[in-house]
């Protein structure tokens, strides 16, 4: 089975979710994918759980496809102290994984100050972390909607992904307000970034700033 038979529907949101100039792809995690860890990633990752490294492998995979499509070789990509992964000059990224699929997006700095991008399984949002995520204002958004509450949280984790190489700050969930309507979200120190997402099979959740954009 081939990453692209997961669900038509994913795919269809994965090539919605990206703008211009951005790279978005994804991979099925199977199994001996984390062997496609350079040792330099490898000893980066702490966890020595299989699934764990797998994951990790996969994204691996997924990003060094997607970089070669702007003309970089075989990159190591460790991960560094904070957990984000260390990009080639000129990149910009993001990498997650949930249990199924692991999850890639880049663009140029030339054309993106910062990209975040979170997946999640499509389920809801447990109802005594819901307080915990959402603002009063954002669950009168999501109000009547079953995962909404997940697009929430998968929304706010793209977005600390996304500003804390910038900003070197700890997000809380209540330190992002997010507008569905508007597609931004804004933390607690005033940036303010461009938000999509999809829900099918999975959640997705994608949070970008273009460079230059105040």
């Amino acid at each position: 089975m081939t990453a692209s038979a997961i669900d038509p529907a994913l795919q269809r949101d994965l090539d919605n979710l990206a703008p211009a100039e951005m790279l978005v792809g994804y991979r099925l995690i199977s199994p001996g994918d984390e062997h496609a860890l350079l040792d330099e990633e490898a000893a980066s990752i702490a966890s020595s759980v299989i699934a764990v490294r797998s994951a990790s492998g996969a994204a691996r995979i997924v990003a060094r496809r997607l970089l070669a499509q702007f003309g970089y070789g075989s990159v190591v990509l460790p991960k560094a102290p904070s957990g984000a992964p260390v990009w080639p000059a000129g990149i910009v990224g993001s990498m997650t994984h949930d249990d199924q699929i692991a999850v890639a997006a880049m663009g140029l700095q030339r054309d993106f100050a910062c990209i975040g991008i979170d997946v999640e399984p499509a389920v809801p949002l447990p109802p005594d972390m819901l307080t915990l995520v959402a603002k009063p204002e954002e669950l009168r958004q999501i109000a009547n909607e079953p995962l909404g509450g997940k697009l929430l949280f998968g929304l706010k984790e793209a977005v600390y992904k996304a500003v804390y190489p910038l900003d070197g700050i700890f997000l809380e969930f209540q330190d992002i307000a997010v507008d569905l309507a508007g597609r931004t979200a804004t933390t607690q120190g005033g940036r303010v970034v461009a938000l999509r997402y999809g829900v099918s099979s999975h959640v997705l959740a994608l949070a970008f700033c273009r460079t230059g954009a105040s």
